[in-house]
């Protein structure tokens, strides 16, 4: 099911957030603020009940920490689940405090 549904990246300056546009009008979503030019502050991740357990807030940390990499920037994890899948995950998490 989670393959079937694109990332977005949508950044604003100081805030951003990765988005999965859900089929019947909702979003899935992973927000952040920035804190300065190489760091971000994930913040929240939220998932509407009707499509959770389906790996979607995972494939959003995980667009999440691919763009750290690939920029060079840190994520810090404010949010708990965040926070959660860098502990599960360390080796592919990128820098963070």
């Amino acid at each position: 099911m989670t393959d079937e549904f694109a990332i977005r990246h949508e950044d604003s300056g100081g805030r951003g957030r990765y988005v999965i546009p859900l089929p019947d009008g909702s979003e899935a979503e992973l927000t952040y603020a920035r804190r300065d030019a190489a760091t971000i502050v994930a913040d929240h991740t939220g998932v509407p009940p009707q499509y959770r357990n389906h790996g979607l807030a995972l494939r959003l940390v995980e667009a999440a920490m691919a763009d750290a990499r690939r920029a060079g920037f840190r994520i810090v994890p404010s949010c708990s689940y965040v926070a959660a899948q860098f502990r599960r995950h360390p080796e592919g998490r990128p820098r963070a405090d």
